[in-house]
């Protein structure tokens, strides 16, 4: 789960497509491009910027970790600097020094940076003219951005300090879309399957209102009943309640509201050159197309989407390596072999088996919680007992002093 996770796999649908969503649904053309952004940043630039470079005082850190340091690699106190206002501390921050990242956190940031910026650039010199022409017919492009780190970085820039205003803010701005994008996919596997669009409205309806109301009960029952709930430092290695995503949600709005963007990404922080990979997301298109206008012979240059392969990692962290091993792996099974060889199949199951492996991963998740670990009943094995690589969670810097790490 954690590391660069060579090899690592996983025959578990909820490893599968908890995080990039079904790959049998994915086209093959993107999968590729999730592949090739997924493996250069994974297996070759923090490879390189790590061991080779050092950038950052990487070393001083995990390679890949969702934690937040000080820079003698210990695990930032996040409450030392909040003041009962739940607004930043600043004499209590300035004493214990600025935040760092682990590798991985930091360039995935920079990464996301030129994603945004890219997806602008792609949309306008492949789809300018298209969107253009909609737009004098119909007064509507259709399109839009992702808006997670923008959202985070404006209100950041506006009102630092205020973490629970930041998260209130990204909430409105991007999850609100993310939700709605969701609803959107949901339809189009629907229109997919042959369902009438007015029943599968009626039935998203209904399912949001039910999902809404069950997810806040839920959820405040298992804060009140799960000791230890999301402190994964003091929860045994095969516990569920582990909450990645919470965690980077927690992560980010300590280093968005918090501390915010010109103490991190700014003159104040130890990251500002992670700016210019807006830079690098401007261009980057541009030389595609370029590319696309010199060869138009070669049709697959236009099938590089540097958005998607950009945004490739954007969910790492919470997702690690054996996410997208798995769902690579699986992608390229149904979106190319059996696409291509089986292609009749592939027409009439491949959506419907994408649906019944979502549906059936719910049903069993609820049936073992109230049969199984309500219980306290659990299965040992080797692959539910966490890390089998304890140094994997340590720096490897000289000097750098960690409780249950080496030094070297």
């Amino acid at each position: 789960m954690n590391g660069l996770g060579v090899a690592a796999f996983s025959l578990d649908w909820t490893s599968i497509a908890s995080f990039l969503g079904s790959p049998l649904v994915s086209p093959f053309f993107a999968t590729v491009n999730v592949a090739v952004g997924y493996v250069a940043f994974m297996y070759l630039i923090m490879p390189t910027v790590y061991w080779g470079f050092n950038l950052f005082n990487a070393k001083n850190f995990p390679i890949f970790s969702s934690d937040l340091f000080d820079s003698h690699g210990q695990v930032y106190n996040v409450s030392a600097i909040v003041n009962n206002q739940f607004q930043i501390d600043m004499p209590a921050y300035e004493k214990q020094g600025r935040v760092s990242l682990s590798m991985f956190f930091a360039l995935s940031y920079g990464i996301g940076f030129a994603a945004i910026v890219s997806t602008l650039t792609h949309v306008a010199l492949f789809n300018g003219r298209e969107i253009y022409e909609q737009f004098r017919a119909s007064k509507k492009d259709g399109k839009t951005s992702g808006l997670n780190v923008i959202t985070e970085y404006a209100i950041g820039l506006i009102l630092p300090g205020k973490p629970i205003l930041n998260v209130c803010f990204k909430t409105y701005g991007y999850i609100s879309m993310a939700q709605a994008i969701s609803f959107l996919n949901d339809f189009k596997l629907g229109h997919y399957m042959k369902i009438p669009p007015r029943s599968m409205f009626i039935v998203q309806l209904i399912g949001t209102v039910i999902a809404g109301t069950v997810n806040i009960g839920v959820a405040w029952w298992l804060l009140s009943t799960v000791e230890n709930i999301c402190q994964h430092e003091l929860l045994p290695p095969n516990s569920p309640w582990t909450c990645p995503n919470d965690r980077v949600f927690f992560d980010a709005s300590v280093l968005w509201g918090l501390v915010g963007p010109k103490r991190m990404f700014g003159s104040l922080g130890n990251y500002p050159a992670l700016n210019w990979f807006f830079l690098l997301g401007a261009f980057g298109p541009l030389l595609v197309w370029l590319l696309h206008r010199a060869f138009p012979s070669h049709k697959w240059i236009q099938l590089i989407n540097l958005p998607v392969l950009l945004g490739a990692t954007a969910n790492m962290p919470p997702a690690t390596a054996v996410n997208y091993n798995c769902w690579i792996i699986t992608g390229t099974i149904f979106g190319y072999f059996v696409f291509r060889y089986r292609k009749a199949w592939w027409l009439r199951y491949n959506y419907v088996l994408s649906a019944a492996l979502d549906a059936g991963v719910t049903f069993m998740a609820v049936l073992l919680y109230f049969t199984l670990t309500m219980n306290e009943t659990s299965v040992s094995w080797r692959g539910a007992n966490g890390e089998h690589c304890e140094l994997v969670t340590c720096p490897t810097a000289k000097g750098i002093v960690v409780d249950g790490c080496p030094v070297y």
